[in-house]
């Protein structure tokens, strides 16, 4: 019951090819022990004392590759398994580290805003243009790093001692002040209008309070020094503005300088505007400075970078100190000047609105 049943074709062929089998096997081993007979026999020739002994590899050989002779390894009797380990013989492959490029700062050559020998100026149609600066321009020598501001007032300090002088200029647009408190506040000299020419009709006109103004800051202690806004556009009538200048401070004593401020003005055309040359225009400054210098007073040019730089010709005027308007932290017009209008937005005692703020780095009164 426990035997596996088979069915007849099956056991008909397995007794079949019985005999077959084992002929065939038998006639396989003996074979194979033939074969074996033969390869001991021709071995064991090769090995006798008449054999060649092995080939040695050449010097030059060994140099080529580097490497240890298997023959010398196996054939030391002392030989450890530490002998074999020559993996460390090998050389290591390592990945060489990309290069890495450093970036390349373009300098363009003769660059204007690079060169140390250019200003930039705003033009009046907003566009800006670098200016070569003039080699044969006195250049002003102020260390800006000695430059501090403190409550809105602008020192200059050398060796730690101040140099500087806190300044303000006032027309008749501030009305009443009280130059009392205004000195209190730390202000030592006041730039007062004495009047202005109508940038349109040409008429002259003296500031309506510059009169008290003048009277009330001497008698407050403060040093003071007058400005006219100059629309002349012939030298005639620079000399004309400087000769008003000079009626109106009889009987005044005036320490700070006498101002030249002609200018464009906004949203207007401005009567300068009729002289469009360059030298022109010079010629005319000139003419008020040397009028107010002939009366004994210190004539001063008033003016931004830009009509500084581009309106007139400095190179003319050479002789004359330069109050520079420029409502900015550090000033960068290159060349020489005294005094600096630095901003117009500062808050002054016993002034209602804002005061224009300036910082003489000499002190008028003692020349």
């Amino acid at each position: 019951m426990g035997e596996k049943m088979r069915l007849p074709e099956e056991r008909e062929e397995n007794e079949a090819l019985t005999p077959s089998i084992v002929s065939a096997i038998v006639i396989v081993v003996s074979f194979v022990l033939l074969l074996l007979v033969i390869v001991l026999f021709v071995n064991s020739d090769r090995f006798k004392g008449d054999s060649k002994p092995l080939q040695v590899a050449t010097e030059e050989e060994d140099a080529g590759d580097g490497y240890p002779d298997t023959k010398d390894l196996i054939g030391n009797p002392d030989s450890s398994p530490e002998d074999f380990d020559f993996w460390d013989l090998y050389p290591v492959a390592t990945k060489e580290p990309e290069p890495t490029e450093t970036p390349k700062v373009v300098v363009e050559a003769n660059d204007p805003s690079t060169d140390g020998k250019h200003t930039k100026i705003m033009n009046r149609d907003g566009e800006e243009e670098w200016v070569l600066i003039s080699p044969y321009l006195p250049k002003h020598s102020y260390d800006f790093t000695m430059l501090v501001c403190q409550s809105d007032r602008m020192k200059y300090y050398v060796d730690g001692k101040q140099i500087s002088y806190v300044g303000i200029d006032v027309s008749e647009d501030e009305e009443y002040i009280d130059f009392n408190k205004v000195k209190k506040d730390g202000i030592d000299f006041v730039m007062v209008r004495v009047g202005a020419r109508g940038y349109g009709t040409g008429q002259l006109m003296i500031d309506e309070y510059f009169t008290e103004n003048v009277k009330r800051a001497s008698d407050a202690g403060l040093d003071v020094g007058v400005y006219f806004f100059s629309q002349a556009i012939t030298e005639a009538e620079a000399e004309e503005e400087a000769n008003l200048i000079i009626q109106n401070l009889q009987g005044f004593d005036i320490d700070y300088p006498v101002a030249m401020m002609m200018d464009y003005v906004d949203n207007d055309k401005a009567r300068v505007e009729l002289v469009a040359a360059k030298s022109d225009k010079t010629k005319i400054t000139k003419r008020f400075l040397e009028t107010i210098e002939k009366a004994g007073y210190i004539p001063i040019l008033y003016g931004d970078k830009e009509w500084l730089v581009a309106e007139i010709d400095m190179s003319k005027l050479t002789g004359y100190d330069v109050w520079l308007s420029q409502h900015q932290d550090i000033p960068d017009y290159p060349y020489q000047f005294t005094m600096w209008q630095y901003s117009d937005t500062v808050k002054v005692n016993g002034i209602s609105g804002y005061a224009n703020m300036n910082i003489s780095f000499i002190d008028y009164s003692e020349k």
